[in-house]
Formats: structure tokens, sequence, C-alpha cells
């Protein structure tokens, strides 16, 4: 399977592509939102993805139950929904200034859309794939809505058993989309390592053949988007931010500048050695088997003088007799006078 999200082409055969996710880390403020996507094109990432929503699609201006936020180990502890999506929403009128730009800097930019007026909205602006967040990944009309644009979707895997994603996957694929990908996500913020589950990749792998299968990472640090991309992810998304330190709805579990450039660096080395099985001496390696270990003659000997561990030894470099062939060397008598520093070969010894 290939395709393409802008100029990148997302196949098994490919680096991974790697996206910055503002979110909410923009902070309100416009020019924060550009200083990040500059931030993220210097550091080599491919894309840079927004999400669409505003308090009023994504819920209701109600408190109590549920739209209130009483687990105390949750990063928005004490919030309200309608208040939080307030405060991390990127303004509507803000999509294009940063598509724009974005497209100047030479960075993919797309986005999430949480409701289906978000839909139509992006398709105005000519969005080269879709993002379904994981808490949107059962809302079968929002992804019906994106599956009928016919572009690539990525769909977030987390907060879902496999029937859902089975279900969703169906909908994509029967109303027009062609091209999937699926992130494996742990949905806490931010995510250990230890929920992180990594190994389920290869298994949504052959769940879904006809899928490319990928990472959006809540963990801290980059080990394990690496270790993502040797389990077969080629999509991998991480929350993105200036600095940690300046505060933001996401900015605790969202990585800086240095960070994501690592990230862009380290996932292609992972790629590039995948490589290939590899069961002989390659290539590249023949030089080196010069300074393999071998038989020399460590000592002068003469015509008819027995091999001995004191005249004979396993040493680099490796131009004489194979390791394997000094025992059998041993006791047995010199054909001719051999200095110190001679390569052993078979034809120097009696038979």
């Amino acid at each position: 399977m290939s395709f393409k999200i802008g100029n990148f082409e997302i196949s098994a055969n490919s680096k991974p592509f790697v996206i910055a996710e503002m979110s909410g880390n923009h902070n309100n403020s416009l020019d924060r939102a550009k200083q990040i996507i500059k931030a993220a094109a210097d550091s080599g990432a491919h894309a840079i993805k927004l999400q669409t929503y505003t308090a009023d699609t994504m819920t209701i201006d109600h408190k109590g139950g549920l739209f209130d936020i009483t687990d105390k180990n949750s990063l928005w502890y004490g919030r309200n929904l309608y208040d939080l999506y307030k405060e991390a929403h990127t303004p509507w009128e803000w999509h294009k200034p940063l598509f724009d730009y974005a497209k100047e800097l030479g960075v993919i930019c797309f986005s999430s859309p949480f409701d289906e007026t978000a839909v139509d909205f992006l398709e105005t602006l000519n969005v080269p794939c879709y993002k379904i967040a994981s808490f949107e990944n059962t809302d079968h009309p929002l992804i019906k809505k994106v599956a009928k644009t016919g572009k690539p979707v990525i769909m977030s895997t987390g907060i879902a058993n496999i029937e859902d994603i089975k279900e969703s996957v169906e909908v994509l694929k029967n109303n027009g989309c062609k091209h999937i990908v699926l992130l494996k996500c742990t949905s806490t913020y931010p995510s250990t390592p230890e929920n992180t589950n990594l190994v389920t990749i290869p298994a949504l792998q052959e769940l879904f053949p006809d899928c490319m299968i990928g990472l959006s990472d809540h963990t801290m640090g980059i080990g394990a988007s690496i270790a993502s991309v040797a389990l077969g992810a080629r999509v991998i998304e991480k929350h993105f931010t200036l600095r940690r330190s300046d505060g933001g709805v996401d900015s605790t579990f969202s990585m800086e500048p240095a960070e994501m450039n690592a990230l862009v660096v380290e996932s292609e080395r992972a790629f590039l050695a995948l490589g290939r099985v590899q069961l002989t001496v390659q290539k590249a390696e023949e030089k080196s088997q010069a300074f393999k270990r071998s038989v020399y003659v460590v000592k002068d000997m003469k015509a008819g003088e027995q091999f001995t561990k004191e005249n004979i030894r396993v040493i680099r470099p490796g131009d004489g007799l194979p390791p394997k062939h000094y025992e059998v060397a041993l006791g047995k008598k010199a054909k001719s006078d051999l200095k110190r520093g001679t390569p052993l070969q078979l034809k120097d010894i009696n038979d």
C-alpha cells in the first residue's frame, strides 16, 4: 500500500511521517501559533496538525456531572469542559493564515475536525488529509462526512476496542475512503511506557492489512516513538510546543523543538536500520574481514619444526588460516622455514 499526503509518500518502504500536533499550545496567540509552525518546520517535522472546533461544536455550556472534570489525576482537574474547550480551541479565522504560513515554509498542514461543520470549513482550505481523534473514532456521522471527501484519513484508536475500530474502518471504506492510517494510541495525558503497548502495532497490521499503521504518542521523550518504527509504525504524531515552561492546556506532555528534531532524525535512522534480512557477510563489511583473527607464526621456525602454542597463535589480522584450523595445526610440522609475522597457510603444514 502506498499513497501520498501532500508530497510525502506513506508506505511500509518509506521513512516515518512525523506530525507535530499543535492542539491548544498556541495559548490564544496567533503569533505564537505561527512560531510553533516555524519551529516545527525548522525541527524537520513533515506536518503540523491543528484542531478544528469551538466550545459550542464540542459540547454545551453546562456545569455539573461529567461536564466538570473531577478526576484528581487529570491535568485538567477542576475545569469545566466548555470553558476548557473555549480556551484550547484554534479560532477558525486563524486557519487560513496558518495553512498559508505552513505552505510558505514547506510543511504540510491539516487538522482534526470535531463535527461536520468543521469538515465543510476545512474543505474550503483544501486540506490534504484528515485526522480522526480517539474521542471521535466511534462518531459514525462525522467519520462518514470525512470519508466522503475522498481524502486520506488518519484515525487514532484510543479508548476503543477492536470491534469499534473494525466498524469505523468499514464506515470509512464504505463511504469512499481508500487510504487509511490507524494510529495505536493510549488516551492518557501523559501516557506511561507501561500503558503504551507498542506490540499492538503488528497486531493491528495483521488485522487491517490494507491500512497503514502508526503511533499517536503521548509519552514523554522519543523512546516509544523510535521503538514503534521497528514494529512497523510509519506515521508518528506527537504534541508540540515551543517550551513546556510556557504553560498551556497540553504543554505538560508536549515535546520541544530539539526533541522534535531528535525524533525526526532518529525515527528515520531506525527505519533505515531495519534494512533486510542479512545472513552473510555484506559488501560493506568485506574490508573489515582483513582484521578478523587468524593463525599466525609468532616465532621464527625451521623446516620440520613442530607447531606449538609458543610458535603459532590466533591473532589479528585475518589473512592467515581461520582459527578453526589452529588445533589441527598443533603438533604438525612446518614444510619450510617460517618467519615471525607470517600468516600461516595450509601449504605451510606437512600432513
